[in-house]
């Protein structure tokens, strides 16, 4: 079967999950197979670019990542480091935005520099949107929306007292993107692990047994062959659809 160019997910978000398995297997350190999974990174970027998928969410480190060794986190923020510094300018050269969710403010200052430096350097850039959930957890992204909208509402911003699905969309981190077409979990564990738990309602979910570090553009591919023969009714009835 070969990819229908014009069924493409408009937005991929990916768990990317694996790392310290691989590790493991090969007898490596942890850090070794979080720095192949960079690899995977990248080649998964270029190729989502490629292909024409406009949105890419990569969930990178979550807020319960804080509790793992301290010599890990260090570890994992290093290679965060190498990867903006040194995939910022392929990002501009193909033209893809860099963004990220979460509570990054608990970031050490060094990576929120080079955070900040990537997303001036590629703000103007339209041709893909890469999303690194960063210090990320969907509950605290919910919370967080939640205690801003009781502030704008108690200082009388809002003209009713209707909180739409709309509204409350408008306060998460994702506001500037649509929700996920497509979520991907690798490494054979099938659960999303607080990840974008309020976007994904209706998203089609694929849990591919390969671990992250090595995952590739033909198991990418071989993923969006399934997605392509799915039927997203959103509730309707596939008469419905098909008739839209």
């Amino acid at each position: 079967m070969d990819l229908d160019f014009k069924k493409l997910p408009q937005h991929i978000a990916i768990i990317m999950d694996g790392n310290g398995r691989w590790a493991k297997r090969r007898d490596l350190p942890r850090i070794e197979g979080h720095r192949r999974g960079v690899n995977a990174v990248d080649e998964i970027v270029t190729d989502c670019r490629e292909l024409g998928v406009r949105y890419l969410t990569l969930y990178s480190f979550s807020m319960e990542n804080w509790g793992r060794p301290r010599d890990e986190i260090e570890a994992l923020m290093e290679l965060l480091k190498e990867f903006l510094i040194g995939k910022r300018e392929k990002m501009i050269k193909n033209e893809i935005r860099f963004e990220t969710i979460g509570d990054i403010a608990r970031l050490p200052d060094f990576i929120r520099r080079e955070i900040s430096i990537t997303k001036e350097a590629t703000a103007s850039l339209n041709k893909m949107v890469l999303t690194l959930a960063l210090s990320y957890s969907a509950r605290d992204e919910i919370i967080r929306a939640v205690n801003a909208l009781i502030k704008e509402k108690g200082s009388g911003r809002f003209k009713d007292d209707f909180i739409s699905q709309e509204r409350f969309a408008s306060y998460l981190d994702t506001r500037e993107m649509p929700d996920p077409d497509l979520l991907i979990r690798t490494s054979g564990e099938k659960r999303i692990s607080n990840f974008l738990l309020w976007q994904t309602a209706y998203t089609e979910l694929y849990f591919s047994d390969v671990l992250w570090p090595d995952f590739n553009r033909e198991e990418l591919r071989r993923i969006l062959e399934v997605y392509q023969t799915r039927e997203r009714r959103f509730g309707k009835t596939s008469e419905q659809v098909g008739e839209a």
